[in-house]
C-alpha cells in the first residue's frame, strides 16, 4: 500500500543556499559548451536550424536532442577532430551490432542537488528514473569493459600511442568515459528492490514496514469479521441496503437504508448519490478502525523514512550520476550523428587551409524532401584553392545556384560542428565566420526596400570579411538598374577578393562573368537545367560561365510569342553575341558529354561480350570436367568392386571381417584423395596455377580464425579452434578434449568466432515456406473509452469488469488505459494491481501523477 508522503522538514533559506552553492559543479549544463564557437553565423539564411533538427531527430533522449539543437560550429581544430573521431568510433560500435543503453537518460542535476538536502525525499517516479539512469551508466561501463570481439581495449590508464586500444577503434570513447569509476549497481539494485514497478514500496522494503502491513492485514480481518457479524444481524431485519462491506474516509463501514439508520448504533460516514443508502460505522468497530488508522499513520511515517533513506543514498552517488549522465548525453549526440551519417552516406572531412573541395556534395534537407517524394538528388563537385578563393556561379533561373551556395555552406558548418558531411569526399578550411546575403531581405518595419536591405547586409559583411571567412552572395547586383547593379556587383566581388575571403557569388550579370574570366584568383562556374524538361539538374561545371537564357526560358514556359519576339529584338547586339557564344559553348559541352556517354556505352558492350565469351568458356570447361568426373567415378567403382571381391575370397571369417573394415576405410580415404587431386588439377588448369597455388587446392579451408567452430573430416565432429600451433596445424577443442589437426582435415567453418550456430525459429520457417503474412488490425479505438471507474465495487466484481474492459481495449488497439479504483484502505488497489501484473494483455503498470489521480488510479500500458 502506498500513501502520500508527508512534507519534508523545512530547511532555512541560508542553509539551502549553502548546500546549493556546494553543488554548483552538479548544476552545470549537462553538455559542455562548444569551445571557440564561430561568432558570426547567418544561421537563418543558411538553414542551419532545420539541419540540426534533422540530425536531432536521430537522438534517443530529450537531453540529446536539446544538445544537438544547440550545436554550433567551432574554430578549435582539436575539438572538431575529436568529435569526428568519436562519431567514427560510434559507427564502429553500431556496425558490430551493439545496442547503446540510452533509454533511461535524463538530466539528473536537479535531483542530485535535491538529494543533498537533509531530510529531503524524492518522489517514487524520480527514484525510478534515477535507477534507470544508473542501470544505463552501468551498462555503458560494462560495454567498455567487455566490448564486442575485435574491439577489446585495456584500461585507460594503460593507453599509450600505438597501443591495442588505439588500434581497436574505440579508444576515444574509453578515454571519454575514464572518469566513470564508481559502480552504480548498488544504488539501482537498492531502489529497484524496494520500489515496485507501479511506484509503491514493496512489503519487504524494511522489516518495520513488513511488520506494520502484516498488522494492518490482521486488523482488517478483525474489522471485516466484526462488520460481517453486524451485517448478518441487520440483514435478517431487512435494514441493510446491500450485503457488503465498503470503505469511506479510510474507515470500514456497512451500507444501511436511509430510513433505518437510527436503528443502527454507530457513526454515519456519508450517503450514496441517490440518498437511499447511508454508510454507518457500528460502535463496536470504532476502536478497531481507530487502531487501523493508527497503523496507517505508522505506515506513512515508515514510508517517508524509507524514501528519505533512499534519497540520502542517491546523494552519496550524486557526482557519479551527473558525470555518467554527461557522458551518456554526449554519446547520444554522437550516435545520432553517426546514424544520420549512415542514412545520408556522409564522410569524415579533412581540414586544410589551402584547399576547399567538395566531391559529390548534396543538400541533406533537399535530399530528404526528394526521397519522400520518390525522387533523387544530383550531387555536385566544387573546388577552390588558396590562390583562387572566389567562385562566380552563373546560369539560368531554377538552375540550382542558390542550392549550391547553401549546400557548400552547410557542409562547412557540419564539418566544424562534428557532423559528417553529405559528400563522397570533403577537404575544407576552418572558417571563423559564415556570412550570407541570400533571399529577399526587405523590411517594411524598418522602411527598407529589397535593394536597400541587401546594401545594408553587404555593408555588414564587408566589415567582417577576413581570410578565414566564408561569404555567400546570391544574385549579387539585382533589384536595381542593371548597369549600375552590374558595376556595383563587380566592385563588391573585387573588394572581397582583395580581403582574401573565401567567397561564392551567384549572378546573372555578364560583367561579373567577364570579371571572373579576366581576374586572377577568380573562377567561373555554370549551373544549369535540363534543356527539354526545364527541371533543375544541379550540375555545376567549373571553369566556364553559364548562360542566363532568360528569353529562352520564358519561351519554353509558354510566354506569349509576340512578347518573346519583341524581347529578342530589343536585346542589344553585344548581349546577343555573348548569349550566342555561351549557348554554342554549352552545346559543344553537351555534344562532348554525349560522345563520352557513347564511348562508355561501347566499352560496356565490349565488357558484356567479353563476359559472354568467358561464360561460354566456363560452360565448356564444366562439360569437360563433368566427363572427367564420370570417368573418375567409374574407375573408383571398379576399384571398390575388385577390393570387395578380394575380401570375399578370404575363407577365414575373422580375417575377412577385419580386412573388410580396413578396406572400407581405405576406399573412403582413396576416394577423398582422388577427388581432392582431381579438383586441384581442374582449378590449376583453369587459373594457370601450379600445385602450390591456393586456387589449386579448393578442398582446403582458406580462412580459419581463433574461436571458429569447424567440422573435422576424420571424426565428423564439430570442434573449436583454440590456437594455431604452426602453419596449417591447429589445436582444436572437443569439449574437454584437445587435439591437433592439420588444415586438410578441416571440412568447413561451421560458425565464425562470436557467431554461434542458431537455428531458424519454427514460426519464421513456416512463414518463409508458406509465404504467410499475419497482420493484426484494430477497430473501434475512437469510440472506446480510455478509463474505467471501479470505485465502490468488491474485488470480485471489479476484477470481472476489468477483465472484460481490458479485452475490449486490447482489441480496440488502445496503447494505454487508466483504471480508477480510489485510495481508501488499499484493498481494491492492491488486488487489481496484482491481477494486472499477470494479465496477458498488460505490458506494464504505473501510478499516475497527483493531477491524474495519484494512488487512486493505475495507468496500464497494453501490449501492441
Amino acid at each position: 500500500m502506498f500513501l502520500s508522503i508527508a512534507p519534508a522538514k523545512r530547511i532555512s533559506p541560508g542553509y539551502h543556499n549553502k548546500v546549493m552553492s556546494q553543488l554548483d559543479s552538479l548544476s552545470n549544463p549537462i553538455l559542455d559548451p562548444i569551445p571557440a564557437p564561430v561568432r558570426h553565423l547567418d544561421a537563418t539564411a543558411l538553414e542551419w536550424q532545420p539541419l540540426l533538427a534533422l540530425v536531432a531527430s536521430y537522438a534517443v533522449s530529450r537531453v540529446g536532442r536539446e544538445g544537438l539543437l544547440a550545436l554550433s560550429p567551432s574554430t578549435e581544430q582539436s575539438w572538431i577532430e575529436q568529435q569526428h573521431q568519436l562519431v567514427a568510433e560510434l559507427r564502429t560500435l553500431m556496425n558490430s551490432g551493439v545496442t547503446i543503453p540510452l533509454g533511461g537518460l535524463f538530466d539528473p542535476t536537479q535531483l542530485a542537488a535535491k538529494s543533498q538536502i537533509p531530510e529531503a525525499a524524492l518522489e517514487p517516479v524520480e527514484l525510478q528514473s534515477i535507477a534507470r539512469l544508473a542501470n544505463d551508466i552501468g551498462a555503458w561501463q560494462s560495454l567498455l569493459r567487455n566490448p564486442p570481439s575485435g574491439l577489446r581495449v585495456p584500461q585507460v590508464s594503460n593507453l599509450r600511442p600505438g597501443s591495442d586500444a588505439q588500434s581497436s577503434g574505440i579508444s576515444g570513447l574509453v578515454e571519454l568515459s575514464a572518469a566513470l569509476t564508481q559502480s552504480l549497481s548498488p544504488l539501482a539494485e537498492s531502489i529497484q528492490r524496494k520500489l515496485l514497478p507501479d511506484g509503491t514500496l514493496a512489503d519487504d522494503a524494511s522489516p518495520e514496514l513488513s511488520r506494520i502491513r502484516n498488522e494492518q492485514q490482521r486488523q482488517q480481518r478483525v474489522i471485516e469479521e466484526s462488520l460481517r457479524a453486524a451485517l448478518r444481524k441487520l440483514s435478517a431485519a431487512g435494514d441493510t441496503q446491500d450485503d457488503l462491506i465498503t470503505i469511506r474516509g479510510d474507515r470500514f463501514v456497512i451500507p444501511v437504508k436511509a430510513e433505518q439508520k437510527r436503528r443502527v448504533s454507530g457513526v454515519v460516514h456519508g450517503a450514496s448519490s441517490s440518498g437511499q443508502t447511508v454508510y454507518v460505522e457500528p460502535l463496536e468497530t470504532i476502536e478497531q478502525n481507530n487502531e487501523l488508522v493508527r497503523l496507517l499513520e505508522e505506515e506513512q511515517a515508515e514510508i517517508h523514512r524509507i524514501f528519505v533513506a533512499l534519497t540520502r543514498l542517491v546523494g552519496t552517488y550524486a557526482e557519479s550520476l551527473v558525470a555518467g549522465a554527461r557522458v551518456l548525453a554526449l554519446i547520444d549526440t554522437l550516435q545520432a550523428r553517426a546514424r544520420f551519417s549512415v542514412d545520408y552516406d556522409c564522410t569524415r572531412p579533412v581540414f586544410s587551409a589551402e584547399l576547399f573541395r567538395l566531391e559529390s556534395a548534396r543538400h541533406p534537407l533537399l535530399e530528404k524532401r526528394l526521397k519522400a517524394s520518390g525522387g533523387s538528388i544530383v550531387p555536385f563537385t566544387l573546388q577552390l584553392e588558396s590562390t583562387a578563393r572566389q567562385l562566380i556561379i552563373s546560369g539560368p533561373n531554377t538552375g540550382g545556384k542558390t542550392v549550391t551556395l547553401k549546400t557548400t555552406a552547410l557542409c562547412a558548418l557540419m564539418a566544424q560542428s562534428g557532423i559528417p558531411v553529405p559528400a563522397s569526399a570533403a577537404t575544407l578550411p576552418i572558417f571563423s565566420a559564415f556570412l550570407a546575403d541570400i533571399g529577399d531581405a526587405q523590411s517594411i518595419e524598418q522602411a527598407l526596400s529589397t535593394f536597400s536591405a541587401h546594401i545594408v547586409n553587404l555593408d555588414r559583411i564587408s566589415h567582417l570579411a577576413s581570410p578565414t571567412a566564408l561569404i555567400l552572395l546570391d544574385e549579387l547586383g539585382s533589384a536595381t538598374d542593371p548597369d549600375e547593379g552590374s558595376a556595383l556587383a563587380v566592385a563588391v566581388a573585387a573588394f572581397f577578393l582583395q580581403s582574401q575571403a573565401w567567397s561564392l557569388i551567384s549572378t546573372h550579370h555578364t560583367s561579373l562573368k567577364v570579371y571572373a574570366a579576366n581576374t586572377s584568383g577568380v573562377l567561373n562556374a555554370a549551373a544549369g537545367v535540363d534543356e527539354v524538361t526545364l527541371i533543375p539538374n544541379y550540375q555545376l561545371r567549373l571553369g566556364i560561365p553559364g548562360a542566363s537564357a532568360g528569353i529562352q526560358t520564358a519561351a519554353r514556359l509558354g510566354l506569349n510569342e509576340a512578347i518573346v519576339a519583341a524581347a529578342r529584338e530589343r536585346l542589344g547586339t553585344q548581349h546577343a553575341d555573348i548569349a550566342r557564344f555561351l549557348e554554342n559553348l554549352h552545346r559543344q559541352l553537351t555534344e562532348l558529354e554525349a560522345e563520352r556517354k557513347a564511348a562508355r556505352a561501347e566499352q560496356y558492350a565490349l565488357n558484356q561480350e567479353r563476359a559472354r565469351m568467358a561464360r561460354e568458356g566456363d560452360i565448356e570447361t564444366k562439360r569437360r570436367t563433368k566427363e572427367l568426373e564420370q570417368k573418375l567415378g567409374s574407375l573408383l567403382k571398379d576399384f571398390e568392386f575388385q577390393m570387395r571381391q578380394t575380401v570375399n575370397a578370404i575363407e577365414d571369417r575373422a580375417g575377412q571381417l577385419k580386412l573388410s573394415k580396413e578396406s572400407e576405410r581405405r576406399i573412403q580415404r582413396l576416394r577423398r584423395d582422388f577427388e581432392e587431386q582431381f579438383n586441384s588439377t581442374v582449378v590449376a588448369h583453369k587459373h594457370g596455377a601450379d600445385a602450390g597455388d591456393p586456387n589449386a587446392q579448393p578442398h582446403l579451408v582458406k580462412h580459419i580464425s581463433i574461436g571458429d567452430q569447424v567440422r573435422i573430416k576424420s571424426m565428423n565432429k564439430i570442434g573449436t579452434i583454440a590456437r594455431e600451433v604452426e602453419k596449417d596445424l591447429y589445436e582444436v577443442a572437443l569439449g574437454a578434449l584437445k587435439m591437433r589437426i592439420k588444415r586438410d582435415d578441416i571440412a568447413e567453418v561451421v560458425a565464425p568466432a562470436g557467431k554461434p550456430l542458431v537455428s531458424e525459429k519454427p514460426l519464421d520457417a513456416v512463414a518463409r515456406q508458406k509465404g504467410v503474412r499475419v497482420t493484426v488490425t484494430s477497430s473501434g479505438s475512437e469510440n472506446m473509452k480510455s478509463e474505467i471507474n471501479l470505485i465502490g465495487r468488491t474485488v470480485d466484481e471489479a476484477t470481472n469488469d476489468l477483465e472484460k474492459y481490458l479485452d475490449q481495449a486490447f482489441l480496440a488497439g488502445l496503447p494505454r488505459v487508466r483504471v480508477i479504483h480510489g485510495t481508501g484502505m488499499g484493498i481494491l488497489r492492491r488486488a487489481l494491481r496484482e491481477y494486472l501484473r499477470t494479465h496477458p494483455h498488460v505490458a506494464g503498470i504505473q501510478e499516475p501523477t497527483h493531477q491524474e489521480g495519484g494512488a487512486g488510479a493505475t495507468v496500464v500500458e497494453l501490449r501492441q
